[in-house]
């Protein structure tokens, strides 16, 4: 019985923590759980608006750089040309300053207004952008995100595809940069060809970064989300040897990140920004070895990114360097279809070999049903139909209890004021009628990791964002608006705590009957998909409870 307890309380304080745990992020404080964060090859800098000398990790070729990378301030980004490419999914705006995307909105991906999610912008109150530019020993005056580009083309290409060509000349060597974009598809391909035109004899090093303030995205439900769920927000980088590592903003600041920085010729890799349901990434050519590094350049402001040595081109010679930039949603199948190991951007925490199978059945469930919700409540048939052995086998556990309830009472007077006594009967009773104390608690354990993997699945999964069920329910990733489903959820815990045998341990007993009211309290924050597996997980446990009981009332009556 002592165990049962430790249980008990083990439910209730990781449930406490859990509630902490989102408070804090919500009032802005570090999180008692970060993931894995990585440090940036760049420490040491500082913000500054002027053009620092800014020490950069060593070139793959073993050749350390000290590039002089212009600061964000630098130039006018609001002031510039804007220049526009659209499919039929993605509206990029891309200024004649840097030609830089400054502005991207997902056209099929709407706010709660209705307009498409604007996930790059430049303003003064937020700023999320992607850059890229030429770099090279010394002070050399190389085309850069701050140097003025000029139109050279723009229309479609032979093969139909949307496509804008911009070309800025600095010191005597000229970058052109062609984005184009595939009808339905996030990625734009982005195309850096650099002629030498008798310039720089140093090694030329070409840049692609993205660029973001620490904001987060607005949290939705009551106290302002004070207690909805946090997801990660931040750069995060992929290599093949070292796999995904996200750096925390607040890591960043205190430079204790780290990260492989050298990517070998041929091995994939890729640096991103993530936020909840969406990223952007980075994604260049892997024929040429790489380096990845992160860091501060300004007050709120990071950047990530990654470099790509050219080595030294002869006059007249030119090179393209081919790259993609993905800017999109976090829709599962369609990140495996992109590169290596992007699946990752949508980020399960660490029971992804739990919440991944779980995702692909519920998928593959809603192809035929056409409904998230009635997706959610055949996948929770489908895991109780598992669990139903081992269900079974706990309920009859529990209606055995119940059986002895009364010898169990009598007990207790009898051994009033001995606790050790009581004990001893009690295990001696369980061994005669051959009971599992326990047995009723192994199917809240065992679901308990089904449990969490499920609610990062509807938490991650932007393929629930604005899904409807039925009625009321018109969104499944944030909480009832009414809060029917968690009184509903209430309800039904109530029911099968009066189903199971009253504990004989007084304090465990009012435990059990308070139990339900504080779920159904952390419920009102949970995403209501979540809550709908709940409700229907509990319905379906009454019903086979109910069931066994009966099954042992009539045993009893004969």
């Amino acid at each position: 019985m002592d165990f049962k307890k430790t249980i008990l309380w083990a439910v209730f304080s990781i449930s406490g923590i859990m509630l902490y745990n989102n408070w804090l992020v919500s009032d802005g404080k570090p999180a008692l759980f970060g993931g894995p964060v990585a440090s940036s090859p760049i420490a040491g800098e500082k913000a500054n608006t002027q053009k620092p000398d800014l020490p950069i990790a060593s070139s793959a070729s073993g050749t350390p750089l000290v590039a002089q990378t212009p600061s964000v301030n630098s130039g006018s980004i609001e002031d510039s040309a804007k220049y526009q490419l659209q499919n039929d999914v993605l509206e990029l705006q891309i200024s004649a300053n840097g030609a830089n995307v400054v502005d991207a909105k997902l056209l099929k991906e709407l706010t709660e207004d209705g307009k498409p999610v604007e996930l790059l912008q430049y303003n003064p109150l937020h700023k999320y952008f992607a850059r890229s530019g030429l770099i090279a020993m010394g002070n050399a005056d190389l085309p850069n995100h701050t140097s003025t580009f000029k139109l050279v083309k723009t229309g479609k290409d032979a093969s139909g595809l949307s496509f804008v060509t911009l070309a800025s000349e600095r010191g005597g060597v000229k970058l052109e940069k062609t984005f184009t974009l595939t009808p339905g598809s996030y990625v734009i391909e982005v195309s850096h060809r650099v002629t030498q035109g008798g310039g720089v004899n140093t090694p030329l090093v070409l840049y692609t970064e993205i660029v973001r303030d620490a904001s987060q995205e607005k949290k939705i439900g009551p106290f302002n989300g004070a207690f909805s769920a946090s997801t990660f927000t931040g750069p995060a980088a992929y290599t093949e040897k070292e796999k995904f590592n996200k750096l925390e903003f607040t890591e960043i600041d205190k430079n204790k990140i780290s990260i492989p920085t050298q990517v070998p010729a041929g091995d994939p890799a890729w640096i991103a920004l993530v936020q909840h349901y969406f990223a952007s990434a980075w994604i260049p050519s892997d024929k040429l070895a790489r380096d990845i590094y992160a860091g501060k350049i300004d007050n709120n402001l990071y950047r990530i990114g990654m470099q790509t040595p050219l080595g030294v081109i002869s006059q007249g010679v030119v090179v393209e360097e081919k790259a993609r930039l993905f800017i999109g949603p976090q829709e599962e199948r369609m990140l495996e279809s992109i590169t290596p190991g992007f699946a990752l951007l949508k980020d399960y925490g660490y029971l992804t070999i739990l919440a991944k199978p779980i995702f692909w059945l519920l998928e593959n469930i809603h192809t035929y049903v056409g409904n998230w919700g009635w997706s959610i409540i055949l996948l929770t048939i489908l895991i109780k139909l598992v669990f139903f052995p081992l269900s079974a086998a706990s309920y009859k556990s529990m209606a055995r209890m119940k059986e002895v309830q009364p010898r169990l009472t009598a007990m207790k007077e009898q051994y009033k004021g001995e606790p050790q006594k009581l004990n001893q009967a009690m295990m001696e009773m369980y061994r005669k009628e051959k009971i599992n104390p326990l047995g009723g608690c192994l199917p809240v354990v065992i679901q308990i990791p089904v449990f969490i993997s499920l609610y990062w699945v509807l938490l991650s999964s932007v393929e629930m964002r604005g899904a409807p069920w039925i009625l009321w329910i018109q969104d499944l990733s944030v909480p009832d608006p009414y809060y029917i489903l968690p009184v509903i959820m209430a309800v039904s815990m109530f029911v099968q705590t009066k189903l199971n045998p009253t504990p004989p341990d007084p304090i465990q007993a009012k435990v059990m009957l308070y139990m339900p009211i504080l779920f159904s309290v952390m419920f009102f924050f949970f995403p209501a998909g979540l809550v709908l597996y709940w409700v229907v997980n509990n319905m379906l446990s009454i019903a086979q409870q109910w069931q066994i009981n009966k099954m042992f009332g009539k045993k009893i009556a004969k």
